[in-house]
């Protein structure tokens, strides 16, 4: 297992479609783990492999706590050739990607999706995401079809690190006007 080089934007890879996987081989078993390798090492929540510059219809995400992955717990989905076979509720919130470092957009998605794909033994599954999770995919298999997040930004892209910022201090203001309420 190896980290990879994450494609950024202007590489031309990023905007191709993929090829389904017809057939697991011992190549593609080897990207699938350096897929994980990569997204944990790199502190994203997903990775699809042309951000890896491999053409094929795989993604990983896993959207556990930061907190549960500093203890070793991971939960991650391995996703194949996948279909989008539903989706319900709208969310809007931030996204970034690990092929924009250091930036973030406002995106607006489906709240609940439904997938059908393959896991990594091509057995086919159905994953059912709602908030995060579904954010997560939806954003992945984009990058499976050529599209990045930015297609999809209301507004313009920010400094995450600003935006962290914002956040965290908008949670301590919070935090202390449930304080004052409660006293």
């Amino acid at each position: 297992m190896a980290i990879r080089e994450v494609r950024v934007v202007g590489d031309p890879i990023l905007e191709k479609a993929c090829r389904p996987v017809e057939k697991m081989t011992p190549r593609l078993e080897t990207l699938i783990d350096d897929m994980l390798d990569t997204m944990y090492q790199e502190n994203g929540v997903g990775l699809a492999a042309p951000q890896v510059g491999v053409l094929r219809q795989i993604l990983v995400v896993d959207v556990e706590e930061e907190e549960e992955r500093e203890k070793g717990i991971r939960n991650p989905y391995i996703v194949i050739n996948p279909k989008v076979i539903e989706t319900s509720g709208e969310q809007e919130g931030y996204e970034g990607c690990l092929s924009l470092p250091g930036k973030v957009g406002t995106v607006k998605r489906p709240n609940r999706v439904v997938i059908e794909a393959l896991d990594r033994n091509l057995q086919p599954y159905t994953i059912e995401g709602e908030e995060l999770l579904a954010r997560a995919l939806l954003h992945e298999v984009d990058h499976l079809t050529g599209k990045m997040y930015t297609e999809r930004c209301e507004g313009p892209l920010e400094d995450a690190e600003e935006v962290a910022a914002r956040e965290e201090e908008e949670a301590r203001r919070k935090k202390r006007k449930r304080r004052r309420i409660l006293r």
